[in-house]
């Protein structure tokens, strides 16, 4: 290993901090270039604050979670899996808990947890941060990389330049799609940024006065023309737009993935289906109402679901069911019954549109992983250089998958880099 090599990181994210740590204690002399004021600001902001910073599952099960693409982790998560992350987390004095859906978490329920630990890993080994400090290009000699260009045209040389600069998503955190411009100085191929997960805007327009209304333990399911795409069971939160939360994030990816293969993503196409009552089955359900309404008897049937329903969501399932809302609870028929039975577990939406790519919480596209060494994250397009994070195009759903995805590829960088001989 050639020690001391100088290694310049671009981004402290999540793959920045875990790269600047494993070149520094493989030896290298790091110095991280962070455009933000601080380490980890979307690291800060992932989970709704909580940070999932991976999954309880095995290596094999969070390259499938990938699709095609996640054959491109397997080196990387053979250098740090779920399994390590959850032990560093420990070893680092950061307890962490496993969560419905086996997502991990700091036991603390706080991502500063994480991104201290992480950013204090990275110091303790040596590995300086020049915060305020955004570079715009790359420096090179001879087909071969060997420093970094920041915007006052400052150069800072390198033996290897480690690119962990993030997606197009959440521009406020820092992540405007600076290495994508590195990487096309370089050679590389870049795939149009896109949406991965991201929440939705609906045709129908009842969910905006419920903007803020959280759906918890509720199925939904993502149909393509009529046919099932994808179904979760979870969290949804409505908007002054349509929906998000947790599982509409997740089914999201489907409808990113249609729309960057230029396929028709139009009104009409994608439906959402949710079932407010998964647990029940529609015959327990209906005896659910029919006890209810007798309870309520002498109220009209908008004020005698109260029990079963958030009371602002009520009117747009009577609506599906197309049942008069004054209806005296004691008057209602068995097909009326039946048809609210079918609004509490076909409740549809129609997708519209995905959010804007500003509005994701993870990137699609980005640098081509047929031109970087998948068992070294070094470009093939230029000695010196390498990649990793969400800069690449590879992405995943939610549950911890992306982080991991960055932890992972950032642990392999480093080692890599700090092993790059010097001629």
């Amino acid at each position: 290993m050639a020690a001391g090599n100088a290694i310049a990181v671009i981004g402290a994210g999540a793959a920045g901090l875990m790269a600047a740590a494993a070149a520094a204690g493989a030896g290298a002399s790091v110095t991280v270039y962070e455009r933000n004021g601080m380490a980890g600001k979307k690291i800060l902001v992932s989970g709704k604050g909580r940070c999932n910073f991976t999954r309880d599952c095995s290596a094999q099960e969070l390259v499938e979670g990938f699709g095609p693409r996640g054959r491109f982790l397997y080196s990387a998560l053979s250098s740090l899996g779920p399994a390590e992350m959850c032990v560093l987390m420990e070893n680092l004095g950061v307890p962490y808990k496993i969560e419905r859906g086996r997502r991990a978490f700091p036991a603390s329920d706080r991502a500063s947890d994480i991104r201290d630990a992480l950013y204090n890993r990275a110091v303790g080994r040596g590995a300086r941060f020049e915060f305020d400090r955004r570079i715009v290009r790359l420096a090179v000699e001879s087909g071969s990389v060997v420093g970094v260009v920041d915007a006052r045209d400052a150069l800072f040389r390198a033996d290897a330049v480690i690119c962990a600069s993030g997606g197009a998503s959440y521009p406020a955190t820092g992540s405007t799609g600076d290495g994508y411009a590195l990487a096309r100085q370089a050679g590389h191929s870049v795939n149009e940024p896109m949406p991965a997960l991201v929440p939705m805007e609906t045709v129908e327009e009842w969910p905006r006065p419920l903007a803020g209304l959280a759906l918890r333990n509720v199925e939904v399911t993502l149909l393509d023309s009529g046919r099932t795409r994808g179904r979760e069971f979870g969290e949804m939160l409505f908007t002054h737009y349509g929906v998000g939360g947790p599982i509409i994030l997740t089914l999201s990816r489907a409808v990113c993935q249609a729309q960057r293969t230029r396929r028709e993503v139009g009104p009409g196409r994608f439906t959402l289906s949710i079932d407010l009552k998964p647990a029940l089955s529609e015959e327990t359900l209906d005896r659910r109402i029919q006890r209810d309404l007798a309870v309520m008897s002498r109220k009209q049937l908008k004020n005698s679901l109260d029990m079963m329903l958030p009371k602002a969501l009520i009117p747009a399932v009577i609506q599906s069911a197309e049942v008069d809302d004054t209806t005296p609870a004691n008057q209602v028929t068995a097909a009326q019954r039946a048809a609210l039975v079918g609004a509490f577990k076909r409740l549809r939406l129609t997708v519209l549109r995905p959010r804007p790519l500003e509005e994701a919480i993870v990137t699609a596209g980005g640098v081509e992983l047929s031109e970087v060494d998948p068992r070294t994250m070094e470009s093939k397009m230029m000695r010196g250089l390498f990649f990793a994070g969400e800069v690449l195009d590879v992405d995943g759903p939610t549950g911890g998958y992306n982080l991991q995805a960055a932890f992972s590829t950032g642990h392999l960088a480093g080692i890599s880099a700090a092993g790059q001989r010097r001629d």
